[in-house]
C-alpha cells in the first residue's frame, strides 16, 4: 500500500528527501525567494508610479498640449494666408495655401512631441544620440 508520503511517494518536494524539516526548509526558502522577488518588483511599480505618466490627469494633459500644438498650428497657418491675402489681394489662395502648411505645421509639432520624429536640426546617424564627430 501508500508510505507515510503518498501514494506512489509523490508528495516529496524538492531534491526527493523525506521529512518535514526538509520540506519545511525548502518551504521557507521558497517563500524567502518569493518574498525578495515580490519586494523588487513594488519598488519598480512605485518608481513607475512617481513618474509623470502615473494618473489619468496627466494624460489629459499631454492630450490638451498635443491638442493645442495642432490647433496653434492651423490658426497661424491661416491668419498668415489671411494677412498675405488682405496685403497681396490674392484671396483665398494664400488662405488656402496657408492653411494647408499650417496642417502640416501642426502634424509636425504634435509628432515631435510624441517623439515620433527628432527635433530640428537633430542628427542621430549611430542611433545613440551623440554629437560627436569622428570619436
Amino acid at each position: 500500500m501508500a508510505g507515510t508520503d503518498g501514494p506512489g511517494e509523490s508528495g516529496k518536494t524538492g531534491s526527493g528527501k523525506t521529512g518535514s524539516i526538509d520540506r519545511d526548509g525548502d518551504l521557507e526558502s521558497r517563500r524567502q525567494q518569493l518574498g525578495a522577488t515580490i519586494a523588487a518588483r513594488q519598488a519598480v511599480t512605485k518608481v513607475a508610479k512617481d513618474g509623470p505618466d502615473s494618473s489619468g490627469k496627466t494624460g489629459i494633459g499631454a492630450a490638451l498640449k498635443l491638442s493645442s500644438e495642432f490647433i496653434a498650428g492651423i490658426l497661424v497657418g491661416v491668419g498668415l494666408g489671411w494677412v498675405i491675402d488682405y496685403w497681396a489681394g490674392t484671396s483665398p489662395w494664400g488662405l488656402i495655401i496657408f492653411l494647408f502648411l499650417g496642417f502640416g505645421a501642426g502634424v509636425l509639432n504634435v509628432m515631435r512631441s510624441v517623439g515620433v520624429v527628432a527635433e530640428a536640426g537633430i542628427r542621430r546617424p549611430d542611433g545613440d544620440g551623440d554629437q560627436s564627430a569622428g570619436t
